[in-house]
């Protein structure tokens, strides 16, 4: 087992510390909070001598997205962070990185998006470009941002598809945390040397990027892209599996937690994870068999897997924390449904749309929902969409 070194780290320090082990050739960004720090403390790096990376200052989310998607296909590892309406602003780049099968790698520190201006935590800027192309990894602590972040590189480059790793802002993102960061020399020899099959600067084999796409060829090219994100499941769990081996941290498409012989259980993802464990352990010591299903893969998302693993629970809740703006459930809670609509299960289910803005989710809200289920369980007539916290 490779040997690595216990220091406290805020969220925004350990994908930073992660960027600087994995030395990317290019590195462009634009600050916005909660993510600044993270492009910040790189370009200290920089600055330092410790990468050898290219760091650039850009005027906006827009032309950093642009800048790597040219480092990118120009043949280097391309890397960069951002967060709400910086996302926002990178949204019709994101799209050009994907179909371009461009292996660009970014950090995400969720916040909510505008209007009203606010600066904290919610999905909703990551579940707006949730359909862009992008592998989307989200992160429960600063360990798994930390993680996620090394394991990133690999899934992308052999995937040949963007990836976004996110932490939830300002929870994660600023909280101090014991970690583990893995020595240097190990993380670049699981990373391995970048060699694209294909680049612009590779004047032997010279190609077209970005080229017009007319109907004759348009529908196949994108048809190549939807199956690159379907295969890139098997991907992201032999890395995960790889880095296990190698480090002692097993990740998956997500992690089942007490959910075995579980009769109720909640699906949530990022920080609200470690939440909702503390309190199934405190049930659990009452003798209620409540569980959690914490999604670490949103895109592509695995439902045949979670299905499966949902298919004995009595009732589910599926907190969202954003809401998809059409009346019905949140992004999370439609794409549970149509997993177990499509395994023919019908089951009790609840959606809960949770801390918009950055309002607190506490332990005794989420007790409060698994004392719900087990009524439902029993039969109970139950609303299926609730706002949770929000004040009459």
């Amino acid at each position: 087992m490779a040997k690595s070194n216990i220091v406290a780290r805020t969220g925004n320090e350990a994908m930073a510390e992660a960027m600087r082990q994995i030395n990317p050739d290019v590195v462009a960004a634009y600050p916005i909070t909660p993510a600044t720090e993270i492009v910040q403390i790189f370009a200290g790096y920089v600055a330092d001598g410790l990468v050898k990376t290219e760091f650039v200052p850009v005027e906006s989310e827009h032309s950093a997205m642009s800048a790597c998607i040219g480092a990118s296909a120009a043949g280097g590892r391309a890397m960069t962070g951002t967060s709400s309406q910086g996302l926002a602003l990178m949204a019709e780049m994101l799209h050009i990185a994907s179909g371009l099968r461009l292996p660009i790698v970014m950090a995400d520190v969720n916040r909510a998006l505008s209007s009203p201006i606010n600066i904290h935590c919610d999905h909703s800027d990551t579940m707006m470009i949730k359909d862009a192309g992008w592998i989307q990894i989200f992160s429960e602590n600063a360990q798994e941002g930390y993680d996620n972040m090394i394991q990133a590189i690999r899934i992308a480059e052999k995937a040949k598809l963007p990836t976004m790793v996110m932490t939830d802002g300002f929870i994660i993102s600023h909280g101090m945390e014991r970690i583990e960061i893995l020595n240097d020399e190990d993380v670049q020899k699981f990373i391995g040397e970048y060699k694209p099959e294909h680049y612009l600067l590779n004047t032997e084999k010279p190609i077209t990027i970005g080229a017009l796409d007319l109907p004759d060829y348009y529908f196949e090219h994108r048809r190549q892209t939807i199956e690159a994100i379907r295969n890139s499941k098997s991907i992201i769990e032999d890395v995960s599996k790889e880095f296990g081996q190698k480090f002692g941290r097993t990740y998956g498409l997500f992690e089942n937690y007490k959910l075995d012989d579980a009769e109720v259980a909640i699906v949530a993802l990022g920080s609200t994870a470690g939440t909702t464990k503390t309190v199934v352990d405190a049930l659990r010591a009452k003798g209620l068999k409540v569980g959690l299903l914490k999604p670490r893969v949103f895109r592509p998302f695995p439902k045949a897997e979670i299905a499966d693993a949902l298919k004995s629970l009595k009732a589910i809740a599926v907190m969202d924390r954003s809401d998809s703006m059409n009346g019905n459930e949140g992004p999370v809670c439609l794409e549970v449904k149509a997993a177990l609509f499509d395994k023919g299960l019908n089951k009790t289910l609840v959606n809960y749309i949770y801390g918009l803005g950055g309002r607190e989710i506490r332990t005794q809200d989420i007790e409060g929902i698994y004392k719900e289920l087990i009524d439902a369980s029993k039969g109970k007539a139950i609303e299926k969409i609730q706002y949770l916290g929000v004040r009459e």
